[in-house]
């Protein structure tokens, strides 16, 4: 059972690849099941005055998700597509991002935190944010929303939970009460996170999460998928070799997948 559930494509903005390309390269490399996931359009900005190729127009949204259900019949025969949403959290905007949500067939839906505020702490261009801050306040901060991203029921999994590891930014005391608390808040909200392999090739040099937040999943029984968050055809899969070993060697033996928002665990 090989999946990829985390991926990115040219209607973003930041990413290239069609979606069709995206669906060759993971037949090529022999994944059971890809899911589409491209980014949410955005809500609390204003797309043409806010940092340009963030996320794709409102207006592609509906077209995104037919070219995904296109491909899923087309290509039924050869990999099993699921069709899914990466959600921003936006507090302050649960009811639209709940409109979104219940609008389209969605396999599954991911529930990340990227922005705080306007500040997208995931963006290379917005680095600067991080001057003159606290850092350990901004970790309260992300990991709130981490919280508050869980409860609203709105969705499948929690994407990439420590991304705020990102770019290096590390306070000068342990973080690990407030992760504890976010994956406690995971766990009570029946909710599975993922482990995403892509925080390899950024400055952290570590997935999301981390190892010993890992374990705690696994102690507590918080399920786990995989996913590399590639932005380009090329590097889907990439790193997934890792993180399956990374699971196993923590105790793992199943996955979670989704179809229609149901989630099945599946040996691996």
């Amino acid at each position: 059972m090989l999946i990829d559930y985390h991926t990115h494509h040219v209607r973003c903005g930041h990413a290239s690849g069609e979606l069709e390309e995206y669906v060759k390269r993971g037949i090529e490399i022999g994944l059971t099941q890809l899911g589409l996931s491209d980014h949410m359009p955005l809500l609390h900005v204003d797309p043409q005055t806010y940092w340009p190729e963030m996320a794709m127009p409102m207006e592609e949204l509906p077209r995104y998700v037919e070219e995904c259900l296109h491909l899923k019949e087309k290509y039924k025969d050869q990999i099993d597509i699921r069709v899914g949403l990466e959600g921003d959290y936006i507090e302050g905007y649960e009811s639209e991002i709940e409109a979104i949500i219940k609008a389209y067939p969605w396999d599954y839906v991911i529930g990340s935190v990227h922005f705080l505020g306007e500040w997208d702490i995931s963006d290379f261009r917005q680095i600067a944010g991080w001057e003159g801050k606290d850092i350990y306040e901004v970790y309260t901060q992300y990991y709130e929303a981490v919280k508050k991203a869980a409860r609203t029921g709105l969705y499948d999994y929690l994407g990439h939970l420590d991304m705020i590891k990102r770019f290096g930014y590390v306070p000068d005391r342990d973080t690990w009460e407030l992760e504890k608390a976010a994956l406690d808040t995971v766990k009570e909200c029946g909710l599975a996170i993922e482990l995403n392999a892509s925080g390899l090739r950024h400055p952290c040099k570590e997935m999301f999460p981390s190892r010993r937040m890992l374990e705690y999943c696994h102690k507590v029984g918080i399920p786990v998928t995989l996913g590399s968050d590639a932005h380009q055809p090329e590097r889907l899969g990439q790193y997934l070799d890792e993180a399956r070993s990374l699971l196993k060697m923590i105790g793992f033996n199943e996955i979670a997948t989704f179809h229609a928002r149901n989630r099945q665990l599946v040996t691996f």
